[in-house]
């Protein structure tokens, strides 16, 4: 197990410098400057020296290869550098934000669980197979759907059309609901797939087909059995998903009016704010890694198999 953990630490590590770098270079060679953008603006009354000095105080006219190693160095110290736009160290516009966006993501991907493993239940106890052909094929259906499409329609019903839930000054829980829904139901397309799939296989294996024998229920079986073995896939895909949930989230606050990461992600976008962008960039990806460590860590856990292969490694 140490030495998985310091192979796969050795993996972050690599993955976070080149999600840093490619960052790095796409925001350098994208047109515009954040300082132009913020400075030019006529009620600042600033003149093109005092602009030049603000750009030379940010450091944006040193050469690129400096800037990016400085860049890094910063970064390494836990300096993310200086949002332009907000006027406030990113670190703080993080710590701020950060907060209400994995309180919408647990929530999302909670709410995305209970609705796969649904799914894949009434799949699994459907007694005809027009219905588990029917199940089978929602979460195709929830993949198509665009996320942005989907709030704005929940928005239009159940606000606007149905008055259930207030969009205008509503409540801290009742802001939550639609937001999380949504977000929930793509994430939770490619959890069904995978768990219905599993199911599928798991229910034809030799055990099972013992366990049927000596006459297990099929809800034991499924409930027991089936489910404990498809948890590895589930997992796999879960971790591969918050990158998913991240992007997600950007949308969903976009459209619902939400404070948080994916709001100041919007504002940084519109203003070029790279010192925010690539901030953000970097604390996601080290967030992905992280859970993606801790996932593949996990697997021995739930699968003795894994146990007994790493012990025998060693």
């Amino acid at each position: 197990m140490l030495k998985i953990g310091f192979y796969r630490l050795l993996q972050a590590i690599v993955v976070l410098w080149a999600a840093f770098t490619a960052t790095f270079i796409l925001l350098q060679i994208l047109p515009g400057d954040a300082i132009l953008i913020k400075f030019l603006n006529p009620e600042y009354g600033l003149n093109a020296s005092e602009i030049a000095n603000l750009r030379t105080n940010y450091g944006i006219d040193e050469p690129k290869i400096i800037q990016y190693f400085k860049t890094i160095g910063n970064f390494l110290t836990g300096d993310l550098g200086f949002s332009v736009q907000a006027g406030v160290p990113v670190s703080d516009l993080i710590k701020t934000n950060l907060p209400a966006t994995l309180k919408l993501a647990g929530l999302g991907f909670l709410v995305a669980l209970i609705l796969a493993f649904l799914i894949a239940l009434l799949f699994s106890f459907s007694p005809f197979q027009g219905l588990r052909n029917l199940f089978f094929a929602l979460p195709g259906l929830f993949l198509a759907i665009p996320l942005f499409w989907l709030g704005i329609v929940f928005v239009q019903i159940f606000s606007f059309y149905l008055g259930w839930i207030s969009v205008i000054v509503p409540g801290p829980i009742e802001a939550m609901i639609l937001p999380v829904v949504a977000l929930a139901i793509p994430i939770s397309a490619p959890l069904a797939q995978i768990l219905m799939r599993s199911l599928d296989e798991i229910e034809l294996s030799p055990f099972i087909m013992v366990l049927k024998s000596k006459g297990a229920s099929h809800f034991r079986i499924l409930v027991c059995h089936c489910l404990r073995n498809s948890a590895l896939p589930v997992l796999t895909i879960a971790g591969l998903l918050f990158g998913e949930l991240i992007s997600g989230a950007v949308v969903t606050e976009t459209v619902f009016g939400l404070n948080g990461i994916g709001k100041i992600t919007e504002q940084a976008v519109r203003s070029q704010d790279v010192s925010v962008l690539q901030a953000i960039v970097v604390v996601s990806s080290a967030a992905f890694v992280f859970i993606n460590l801790v996932i593949d860590l996990f697997f021995p856990l739930i699968d003795p198999r894994l146990r007994q292969r790493t012990g025998g490694d060693r």
